[in-house]
């Protein structure tokens, strides 16, 4: 549940005492509001006659469908809500990623809502995961145990999964859902303009805050050092073995576009190149 801020607890105050309802009533419409980007309300409370909607220029309904003098309370105290909101907000609503949907045992992205940030509210740590150096993301989401942040403007894709946060340059991607397979190790991909694409083909550009080492053939690999790797390959870079031809083919396409933006040099290209070939 949302805590209020000092700021937030004198607002309740100040509405119930204008309204005529209980502060019990008004915190729960001011988070119903707020869940609902400021503009629309789904509520639920015994002051406002039970389940009810709201909508920002006129729209509202009670369960006493020809109760004018609720509607018109319940209009009151969520256009004054919203206002109060406009007025402390600090940062933009975000959006949430779209469903994505995929064939074979593919899980579709569940997009789940965020608030932005609004002083009436304390910061909740598990809504705000990502480095807060990114700042307020575009968009967000979560499926199964994986969360996801992405930032638009700075070209950043923040994923948390296990307790762990990698951040993935997005390069020139714009991003619109994520798929998941099904099971231990199952893939992760995500759409964006030039269509369906493995999360393995971005730059790791941090884990937990810290630049990964430099790939090497001399490198141990996390299996053989004993370090702890994330429960999805995909989010440890993808060099899991795959069989799957067309996978192997779609990553020889995005190879050759990173190459063609100078994000891989004649020897990296030639390199993973031939790793790839001999998948198939």
């Amino acid at each position: 549940m949302s805590q209020l801020t000092s700021a937030g607890e004198q607002l309740v105050q100040q509405l119930s005492q204008r309204h005529g309802v209980s502060t019990d009533a008004i915190t729960h419409m001011l988070i119903a509001v707020q869940n609902g980007n400021g503009s629309m309300a789904q509520f639920n409370h015994p002051e406002f006659g039970g389940c009810g909607q709201w909508m920002q220029g006129g729209m509202t309904m009670v369960s006493d469908l020809f109760n004018n003098a609720l509607k018109s309370r319940v209009d009151n105290v969520c256009s004054d809500i919203a206002n109060h909101l406009a007025q402390h907000q600090t940062t933009p609503y975000v959006g949430s990623f779209q469903s994505q949907s995929q064939g074979g045992n593919h899980n579709q992205t569940q997009a789940s809502g965020a608030m932005g940030g609004n002083d009436l509210f304390a910061p909740d740590p598990n809504q705000n995961w990502w480095p807060q150096d990114l700042g307020g993301p575009s968009a967000t989401g979560s499926q199964n145990d994986v969360a996801y942040a992405y930032f638009s403007g700075s070209c950043r894709l923040a994923v948390k999964t296990g307790g762990d946060v990698w951040v993935y340059d997005t390069m020139d991607h714009q991003i619109g859902g994520f798929g998941q397979q099904q099971g231990v190790g199952g893939t992760i991909t995500f759409s964006s303009q030039y269509g369906t694409v493995n999360l393995s083909t971005l730059p790791v550009v941090s884990i937990n805050g810290t630049a990964p080492a430099p790939v090497s053939p001399t490198t141990p690999s996390p299996e053989s050092s004993g370090s702890a790797t994330p429960p999805i390959e995909h989010l440890a870079g993808g060099n899991a073995p795959t069989t799957d031809e067309d996978d192997v083919i779609a990553k020889l396409e995005r190879l050759g576009q990173l190459k063609d933006k100078g994000y891989l040099s004649d020897e990296e290209f030639a390199s993973k190149k031939s790793e790839l070939l001999a998948r198939l």
